[in-house]
């Protein structure tokens, strides 16, 4: 009896303590407008090597020029971009909290590339509602607008766009596929090659990537950013400022209606505008596996196939760059994975840490010695 009283006991302070320090030990989502920042110390972090990297961070400024780099290195311009940029920013979370912030990070600059990963959660939401039954299936199964009629196209599957490898023919908004023609690439045009069969080659491809964007507006019936804003930055309070824009030749009927199809980035003007205190949001919401506070906002089976590595190419998964070879950022762990985007733009989530790093307009070969500078303030070592 004595011992049962005992262990009874121990049971009741153990509850006790769980009921105190449970607030401290759930995930923290700040909420719309405010986000509670912590000093470094508070989340095991040294304020002195977190100093370090931001310093180091300050000092790596991206020299990006819209007006001069722009079209030499893309080509031909479809849509709007800005007239100047913010100067290089980021913001540090662990535990969801800000440890560390520089610059404008309230700037809404465009962020390239970075928008594919945006894509490739909105695909998520597609297979969410079943509009798409299995990611495998031909997208042909589902669009019928003739981009997927020719025998090879009619191959290429949700998938195959999702890990660049769709090997899709053809020209969406005046570009083609082959990214042959040097006023329509700039330095970014190839020689002509061969095409190969759908799921068999990974090319990254703005042509391609624009066509699944298109694909997945028709089977909406909407546009994406509506989508977007619906199904993720509002529920994860995002501000109002962040824009999704099409090119000025990419409109197609809805219903009656003119809906611009929005690209995977900005390679030819357009694309998302956003600031770095929203994308932060977003590359929590991911480490989080899809859950902001009490809702699933993305499937974590999704996102757990959105970070396996496919068969083809680099360390690549669903649109999110991986690090399973630890080729990419040697200083980071494997299980480290990014949006990335020209400028340089990076969303860096270590579920490891629990870290989100946001960083706009950077030195594209500066990544690696950032991400050794963070994790030693972690370590402390």
């Amino acid at each position: 009896m004595g011992r049962s009283l005992f262990v009874r006991r121990w049971y009741f302070i153990f509850a006790i303590l769980l009921a105190v320090l449970a607030p401290s030990l759930r995930a923290y989502f700040p909420p719309r407008g405010k986000w509670e920042k912590k000093p470094p110390a508070a989340v095991g972090m040294n304020a002195a090597k977190l100093k370090q990297a931001i310093d180091y961070a300050q000092s790596n400024g991206s020299a990006w020029d819209f007006e001069k780099d722009q079209v030499r290195t893309f080509g031909a311009v479809l849509g709007p971009l800005p007239n100047k940029r913010a100067g290089t920013n980021g913001i540090i979370l662990r535990h969801g909290y800000v440890v560390a912030e520089f610059g404008d990070t309230k700037a809404n600059d465009p962020v390239y590339s970075v928008a594919k990963s945006f894509l490739s959660t909105v695909c998520s939401a597609a297979v969410g509602r079943g509009l798409i039954k299995d990611v495998n299936d031909p997208v042909a199964k589902y669009i019928h607008d003739g981009g997927y009629d020719s025998p090879h196209n009619a191959k290429v599957t949700w998938k195959h766009h999702l890990q660049q490898t769709s090997e899709w023919e053809g020209a969406l908004w005046g570009k083609n596929a082959d990214f042959v023609g040097a006023e329509a690439f700039g330095r970014g045009e190839r020689k002509p090659r061969g095409i190969q069969e759908p799921g068999s080659l990974y090319e990254y491809n703005d042509v391609r990537i624009n066509r699944f964007s298109l694909s997945l507006l028709r089977l909406f019936g909407k546009g994406l950013p509506e989508v977007l804003k619906a199904d993720i930055m509002d529920p994860i309070g995002a501000s109002a400022d962040w824009r999704w824009v099409p090119y000025n030749n990419s409109n197609v009927e809805i219903d009656g209606r003119q809906v611009g199809s929005v690209s995977g980035g900005t390679r030819w003007g357009g694309g998302l505008w956003i600031n770095s205190k929203d994308l932060a949001r977003f590359g929590l919401l991911i480490l989080n596996e899809g859950k902001w506070d009490t809702r699933q906002l993305v499937s974590g089976k999704w996102l757990k196939d959105a970070v396996t590595p496919g068969e083809h190419g680099p360390d690549y998964g669903y649109l999110w760059w991986l690090n399973t070879k630890k080729t990419h950022w040697p200083s980071a762990p494997a299980s480290s994975f990014a949006a990335l985007g020209n400028g340089s733009n990076t969303i860096w989530i270590d579920p490891e840490h629990d870290i989100v790093f946001v960083w706009h307009w950077h030195k594209g070969e500066a990544v690696d010695g950032m991400l050794q500078r963070i994790l030693a303030a972690v370590s402390g070592e």
